[in-house]
């Protein structure tokens, strides 16, 4: 870094508010220049521009660092000269950055004196370039306190930023903060603008020194008055191109002055009709340029890490929503072949149009309902190895082909509830033809039950109207069980107690945990008898309720407590709500007192 403690930037000029002595140097101490506040105004044209690279030009050639933020791209000429890093958004600049390269910019400018054009220019997206700075801005602030390095932002077209009116961003709060702050930590700041009319008062007020180019619209006139004086209102005026008022708290009074021309390329210069020649610009060090390469490419990572599991996202959430659909279509098909089943049940009854309601109930009973206790090959019917491990054989095979059918059917359903959860659920049950068989929630298991289902359904209407010739054995074997009972309540009350002391205890405490908890799944419910929460004796045990008619399915795999409906059912005679609650309520007290 230079040992100089002044720079010289222009020669004093005669005329209006000029000197009496033209000609003579004009210094500005490097120490108020880096540290202090700056501003430097006049229109297009006026030569501000050209005095901020001349104060920029001086403080490079004696190793002083700074930071320009060029708005408009017209600094980059400084490269003809100068080894200055050139940072941006377009391929014209060393390098590419967004506000994750902050940090590193400031460290460059701070740390290691690398003198830096941060152009703003190139960003299609006004957002990206203010985030940009900001970042820069508050990056340079929090380094200044610990380096305690003198050092200078040059900002162009400050007006855009630090408006006089309107709402500020945060780049402005920023800016405002350095130039109240920034001097104690030797961070100065120099506001461009050629609107100073524009500009935030509070700022220009506390500026150290102040450069007035040549203004000419009456507002930018009216703050000259205020300022300096009336004076020098009318006088700024009459400015020639290069030519200023400069006031500083270092001289005693204000000064007309000419500055300098800049020694590099004049990129901000109006094109004219001559052929454009860009000169050669000097390269920086590589090792600043890969430096924040690497920044470049991490970000650059990160974004296709980003991209890479958005799409997985996209992938799983789509697929969820498929499998949503599978599990509902599913849900429907096991509902339709319910009520498929239950069809066919009450067709099947009506070949034998002599029986009571009850008795149709009780032949459903026989012919689907099978008791769980059922061992196969001659295990004890209470084991729970003949329950909670396999189905009983007896739930499957009794009552011949409607039992198939209904089998298959139950199958399918349970298979593709069970699905839902993502597993799949294979039920061993008979074929269309009486035979063991299987039916699989994998693909076509459910299509594969309902043909089943159809098929034992010709079965059963073929067998019901051959064996079901002479009605009067069923008369018969209904009067002798309706002859037998001694006991003077009504018969739907028999009926459901009798089929429910068929039944095992686990059984009952399932039903149990309907009546107490409401709707529920099979495997809840099983958890809760004291089962071990096996999906196949769950459902298996569910099943013998369900056909019974004690409980009903409510959708999304749920079962609920139906035991007032099952009374009004079959009840031979019309109950009211209070007779309805009388027999419920003795079914409940013989049946759950016990458990």
């Amino acid at each position: 870094m230079g040992e100089t403690e002044t720079i010289t930037v222009a020669d004093t000029s005669a005329g209006p508010g000029g000197s009496d002595d033209p000609g003579q140097s004009v210094d500005i101490p490097v120490v108020e220049l880096l540290t202090g506040r700056g501003f430097i105004t006049g229109k297009s044209g006026s030569g501000k521009s050209n005095t901020a690279s001349v104060v920029a030009e001086k403080l490079l050639d004696n190793g002083f660092g700074l930071l320009v933020v060029d708005i408009d791209g017209e600094y980059y000429g400084l490269k003809e000269e100068y080894e200055i890093l050139h940072v941006g958004g377009d391929e014209e600049c060393d390098i590419q950055v967004t506000e994750e390269h902050a940090g590193k910019i400031a460290t460059l400018a701070l740390e290691q004196n690398v003198p830096i054009i941060l152009d703003v220019s190139s960003y299609l997206d006004e957002a990206e370039a203010e985030n940009l700075l900001t970042e820069v801005s508050k990056q340079l602030f929090a380094k200044a306190k610990k380096q305690k390095q003198p050092f200078l932002m040059l900002v162009e077209e400050c007006h855009e930023w630090i408006p006089e009116k309107g709402g500020m961003g945060e780049v402005g709060k920023m800016l405002i903060k350095i130039g109240k702050r920034g001097r104690k930590h030797g961070l100065g700041i120099v506001g461009i603008s050629q609107r100073p009319a524009d500009v935030k008062k509070d700022y220009i007020t506390q500026c150290d020194w102040l450069v007035w180019h040549r203004l000419t619209w009456n507002n930018d006139t009216k703050v000259v008055g205020r300022i300096l004086d009336s004076q020098y209102e009318n006088a700024v005026e009459d400015l020639n191109d290069g030519e200023a008022f400069m006031m500083s708290d270092w001289s005693e009074r204000v000064r007309r002055v000419q500055f300098h021309r800049k020694q590099t390329f004049d990129a901000g210069a109006t094109p004219g009709l001559d052929d454009f020649e860009r000169p050669e610009l000097k390269s920086v060090s590589e090792d600043l340029v890969s430096e924040l390469e690497t920044i470049s490419e991490e970000k650059q990572a990160t974004e296709s890490r980003i991209k890479e599991l958005r799409e997985e996202l996209d992938k799983k959430n789509s697929r969820i929503a498929e499998l949503e659909t599978e599990l509902q279509d599913a849900r429907d098909l096991s509902r339709m072949a319910e009520q498929f089943t239950s069809a066919l049940i009450d067709h099947v009854d009506d070949y034998n149009p002599g029986r009571t309601e009850q008795e149709r109930m009780r032949e459903r009973r026989g012919r689907f309902a099978a008791p769980e206790d059922a061992a196969p090959d001659g295990e004890d019917a209470g084991s729970e190895a003949a329950t909670d491990e396999d189905p009983p054989a007896a739930d499957r095979t009794s009552g011949g082909g409607f039992g198939d059918a209904f089998s298959a059917f139950e199958d399918a359903g349970t298979a593709m509830n069970g699905g839902a959860d993502g597993a799949s659920a294979n039920g061993s049950g008979p074929t269309a033809n009486g035979q063991d068989g299987g039916a699989t929630a994998e693909g076509g298991g459910a299509d594969a039950a309902f043909a089943a289902a159809m098929a034992n359904a010709a079965d059963v209407e073929a067998a019901s109207t051959n064996g079901h010739a002479d009605p009067s054995d069923d008369e018969a074997d209904a009067t002798g069980t309706d002859g037998e009972s001694a006991s003077d309540e009504p018969d739907v009350v028999g009926d459901i107690l009798a089929d429910v002391a068929e039944m095992e205890t686990k059984t009952r405490r399932m039903l149990s945990y309907y009546r107490e908890q409401g709707p529920g799944t099979p495997l809840n419910a099983h958890f809760s008898s004291g089962g071990s929460g096996d999906r196949t004796a769950a459902y298996a045990r569910n099943r013998t309720l369900r056909l019974r008619g004690l409980i009903e399915h409510v959708g999304r795999g749920a079962y609920d407590y139906r035991l007032r409906d099952l009374v009004a059912e079959e009840s031979e005679a019309d109950l009211d709500d209070m007779r309805i609650e009388e027999y419920a309520s003795r079914i409940e007290r013989e049946v759950f007192e016990d458990d």
